[in-house]
């Protein structure tokens, strides 16, 4: 637990503004996920100094060094086992950081004189690789020469959207909120052989997405032609599971012993029809229809 007298008479200081023009302001941004480090710009903690570290506008305590001891005081707060402060100058480091951890920190130096800084902390989430779509409505009319294009990211935000055409910036939109959908469109000729790009940043970071001009800007002769012909090379494969299909049912149920007297029902006598339809031999030796059930005699099916 943090030293409690010596926050006491922190605290008093700080009522009686005991602090002098050295208040400065940094901002800090980093991923989620990694680890920073806030300096306090000390080459050495001398014995008598004392460092105290305060995050958010409640300036709750947690970590601090005195008389060369270090307290770090985040136990059940977010951030539990994830602090550590340097014994020789007082730097806080802030590891796997997280959103919630986003915010103001304070710190307060006291040797011979006050140093009062303040850092600004900003954690940015993971950047998506944006996706590239084709607006497949471009094929409704003949006379389109162009091709209309999407890129988005779902879940992003505090990020930028942006179409290049090379290294030439075509068009943007930015973002500030949290976990929103962002869309930006972007026309390109058909035969145009320029390199396309759509690029997702934010302070830290970048994804980017090349554009594939010959598979997504096809024309629509192209994609009919494509179509026809998968069509035909699918239609003859589908021609032959049919047949291969049939074979077996027919195999399955058509083949009977022959020379037996048989009892069966009137739907049997119907696959039998149709079994001997199916060998193109003529419907024989059938005996003895009743309402109920058929007994039939037949010759072996050779």
């Amino acid at each position: 637990m943090i030293h409690s007298a010596s926050f006491f008479g922190l605290f008093f200081m700080l009522l009686n503004g005991v602090f002098g023009d050295t208040d400065r302001v940094k901002s800090v941004s980093v991923m989620e996920g990694d680890s920073v480090s806030l300096n306090t710009d000390v080459t050495e903690v001398q014995r008598d100094d004392h460092i105290l570290w305060m995050f958010g506008p409640q300036e709750v305590r947690i970590a601090e060094i005195h008389r060369q001891n270090i307290y770090i005081d985040a136990t059940g707060m977010i951030f539990e086992k994830i602090l550590q402060m340097d014994s020789q100058t007082g730097s806080l480091t802030i590891r796997n950081i997280r959103s919630e951890h986003t915010g103001l920190y304070k710190l307060l130096i006291i040797r011979r004189g006050t140093l009062y800084k303040r850092f600004i902390v900003t954690v940015y989430a993971p950047l998506p690789v944006p996706a590239i779509t084709r607006d497949s409505s471009d094929c409704s009319s003949s006379s389109v020469s162009r091709c209309s294009l999407l890129c988005s990211a779902v879940n992003v935000g505090h990020v930028t959207l942006s179409w290049y055409k090379g290294n030439s910036l075509l068009s943007s939109i930015s973002v500030s909120d949290l976990s929103i959908s962002l869309s930006l469109p972007l026309e390109v000729e058909y035969q145009d052989k320029n390199t396309y790009s759509c690029v997702i940043n934010n302070p830290i970071r970048n994804q980017t997405k090349h554009l594939d001009n010959t598979q997504l800007c096809q024309t629509c002769a192209d994609q009919r032609s494509s179509f026809m012909m998968a069509v035909a090379l699918v239609a003859p494969l589908l021609l032959v599971v049919i047949a291969v299909v049939a074979g077996l049912i027919y195999h399955r149920n058509c083949k009977q012993p022959g020379n037996k007297d048989l009892t069966i029902t009137e739907s049997e006598y119907t696959q039998i029809i149709y079994c001997l339809q199916m060998r193109d031999l003529p419907q024989k030796s059938l005996l003895d229809v009743g309402r109920t059930e058929t007994a039939v005699n037949y010759q072996h099916i050779q």
